[in-house]
C-alpha cells in the first residue's frame, strides 16, 4: 500500500463548513472586515479610526470622522466596483482553492450558476490576484523542480526543452539566495547556480524520480 501524501490529505475546509462560515452576506462582509482592518477600520487616506457609516441602496459606506473621506467595504480590494453578491466571490474562492490541479472559467459556471462571461471575469480576477500574492514570496530551504510539457503539439514547431538562460532567470526572480535545489541533472537546471543557489543534481536513470530518495 502507498504512503499517504500529508499534502494530498490535509484537514481543509468542507462544503457544509464553508457554508455554515461564509454562506450569507452579513458573514461575508464580517471576514471581509476582519482581513482588510484586523485592528479595527482604518481610514486609507489619513489613517484615522474613527468612523461612522453610512447606508445607501448598493452598500455601506465608512466616513473617517477626521478627514471626511468615505470609502467601502470592497474599495481597493478584487471585488471593488463588483455587483455580484460576496458570496458568490466567497463561493468563487472557495472552488478555486479546492481544485487541486485547476479549474476552468467553464468549470466555475456551472458551479456557481452564472454566465459564462461573469466567470471568466471572477476567474481572471481572483487568479491575478493569487499570483500578485505569489510575487511577494520567494522559495527558499531546499526546493526540487522537474521540468513538465503543457499543451499539445505545434505543427511546425522545434522539439526543446528550458535554456540554461531560461532557468537562471526564474530562479532569481523566484528562489532566495543559498537555497539548495534538486533536480535530475538536466543540463539547463545547472542555471541555477547562476541565481546563488546550490545546485545538486541526481541522475535518475531508468529509474523514476519519485523511486530515489533524494526525491
Amino acid at each position: 500500500m502507498m504512503p499517504q501524501s500529508k499534502i494530498q490529505y490535509q484537514v481543509g475546509l468542507s462544503l457544509t463548513q464553508f457554508t455554515e462560515q461564509y454562506g450569507t452576506k452579513p458573514q461575508c462582509e464580517a471576514a471581509l472586515e476582519k482581513a482588510r482592518w484586523p485592528e479595527g477600520f482604518r481610514c486609507p487616506r489619513c489613517g484615522g479610526a474613527h468612523y461612522g457609516v453610512i447606508h445607501d441602496r448598493r452598500r455601506k459606506r465608512y466616513q473617517c470622522k477626521n478627514c471626511r473621506h468615505q470609502t467601502t467595504l470592497t474599495a481597493g480590494t478584487v471585488f471593488e466596483a463588483t455587483k455580484l453578491a460576496l458570496t458568490i466571490w466567497f463561493q468563487a474562492i472557495y472552488v478555486i482553492s479546492q481544485a487541486k490541479t485547476g479549474l476552468s472559467a467553464l468549470a466555475l459556471k456551472r458551479q456557481l450558476e452564472v454566465s459564462y462571461p461573469t466567470s471568466w471575469m471572477i476567474h481572471h480576477k481572483l487568479m491575478h490576484a493569487m499570483q500578485q500574492l505569489d510575487d511577494n514570496y520567494l522559495l527558499g530551504g531546499v526546493v526540487q523542480i522537474d521540468n513538465a510539457y503543457l499543451g499539445g503539439e505545434l505543427s511546425g514547431g522545434e522539439a526543446g526543452r528550458f535554456t540554461t538562460r531560461a532557468i537562471s532567470s526564474w530562479a532569481q526572480n523566484h528562489v532566495a539566495a543559498r537555497t539548495t535545489i534538486i533536480t535530475d541533472g538536466l543540463a539547463c537546471f545547472a542555471g541555477v547556480a547562476e541565481a546563488g543557489c546550490k545546485h545538486v543534481a541526481k541522475i535518475a536513470g531508468g529509474r523514476k524520480p519519485k523511486e530515489l530518495p533524494l526525491f
